[in-house]
């Protein structure tokens, strides 16, 4: 009995005198504790969704309504739509948000991703807080993009309440070719990039000597060595096929096959953690895939059949991607060897469209070494060479360690 009371003794010790795993404060926590002191007084607008939520899981809007010392006077919502709901590149309308009286605009509508002057002209400051996933081609900073521009057009003060990379700090693929300029693709910055929304922020401003009163409302308690589950802050899924973190640590390599006529498991149980179509020769390209040496990663072949997108109703053969240590992996890295696997065993069915795919790695690299016959190690030699540029200078932007 002595010698069991005394592990049992010496256990509890350890347990209690462990250091507890540090919770991330948001920047709505932050403003939140501070009793929305920097808001004190303004008329707000505030551009957010359903994955604004403070460490109580209460949503942004609802947080503003209760402070009491300002006015929330306008709300806008991205892509998905305020509440997350609606598909990626669905018409979202205007309303009016019938808790606080508000008007909801829509920044996915017919006003082309932009906040128009009638919209700002009675606020005295424009707040955006939104949940990114850390790929350029996911919009909801492109949505704060052109909100900053908006609003320094309009003299209006902008504040960040910033929140984590939810896939951390580091950085893959290449950086935006010149002149490419689209909603999926505006940022010159690399697929992966990286940023938390401040930073981008920070960055987004110096890169178009922007005019404009910017505030960023800092993280307390996050590292760029964190993933979201790791932090603390409540999930939410960000957009409707994005639900897990493996899913947004694959999606800046896995998204890119939305560029091709290959699926990403849109309608079926692992959006983004699968990929396939009804003529890949998939037990191949997975034995491959497994000795390509990619770290972090298991691939197993699994046949699934999507209820919507492409191959609606069609049994596919595909790939299941399996993530067994999230630092490690590179999802570029996945991309750009399974694209050459397609093309290789597949030649005769696997597709690309060039200029989306452009689009959403940010270069004609992928697409023009693919045709000429470039193995993966060209293809991200390439991605390499571009980013490092990139690298040196968004030091600069970086708020945390």
């Amino acid at each position: 009995m002595k010698i069991k009371a005394l592990a049992a003794f010496l256990f509890l010790s350890l347990a209690t005198s462990a250091p507890a795993a540090q919770l991330t404060l948001t920047g709505l926590d932050v403003l939140e504790r501070d009793g929305f002191k920097q808001l004190a007084g303004k008329r707000v607008g505030l551009i957010t969704n359903h994955t604004s939520v403070d460490l109580n899981g209460v949503n942004a809007v609802d947080a503003f309504y209760r402070a009491g010392n300002f006015k929330l006077a306008a709300i806008f919502s991205p892509e998905h739509g305020f509440r997350g709901t609606e598909e990626g590149g669905v018409y979202i309308a205007s309303s009016t948000d019938p808790v606080t009286g508000a008007p909801v605009y829509s920044l996915y509508g017919k006003n082309k991703q932009r906040p128009t002057p009638e919209m700002l002209k009675d606020l005295d400051v424009l707040v955006f807080d939104i949940q990114d996933i850390g790929a350029r081609f996911y919009t909801y900073l492109t949505t704060m993009g052109y909100a900053m521009e908006e609003s320094a057009k309009a003299g209006l003060p902008f504040m960040v309440l910033d929140r984590p990379n939810p896939i951390g700090g580091a950085v893959e693929g290449p950086v935006l070719d010149p002149g490419l300029s689209f909603f999926t693709a505006y940022f010159p910055v690399p697929a992966r990039h990286g940023f938390t929304p401040g930073e981008m922020a920070l960055f987004h401003k110096a890169n178009l000597n922007l005019p404009l009163d910017l505030t960023v409302v800092k993280l307390e308690g996050w590292t760029r060595d964190q993933f979201f589950d790791a932090t603390g802050v409540v999930w939410t899924n960000p957009s409707p096929n994005i639900r897990n973190v493996d899913a947004e640590v694959l999606y800046p390599g896995l998204g890119c096959f939305e560029a091709t006529n290959v699926s990403v498991g849109r309608g079926t149980n692992r959006p983004f953690l699968w990929f396939g179509a009804p003529w890949m020769k998939a037990d191949k390209i997975a034995k491959k895939l497994n000795k390509a040496g990619l770290k972090g990663l298991k691939f197993s072949p699994l046949r699934l059949t999507p209820d919507k997108d492409i191959y609606e109703g069609k049994a596919c053969e595909g790939i299941a991607v399996q993530i067994t240590d999230k630092a490690a992996v590179r999802a570029l890295d996945v991309f750009a060897h399974a694209a050459y696997l397609l093309h290789k065993y597949n030649r005769k069915d696997f597709a690309m469209k060039p200029e989306e795919m452009r689009k959403m790695t940010g270069s004609g690299d992928l697409y023009n070494l693919l045709q000429v016959g470039g193995k993966p190690a060209v293809i991200l030699q390439a991605f390499e060479k571009s980013n490092a540029p990139f690298k040196a200078a968004a030091a600069n932007y970086l708020l945390y360690k």
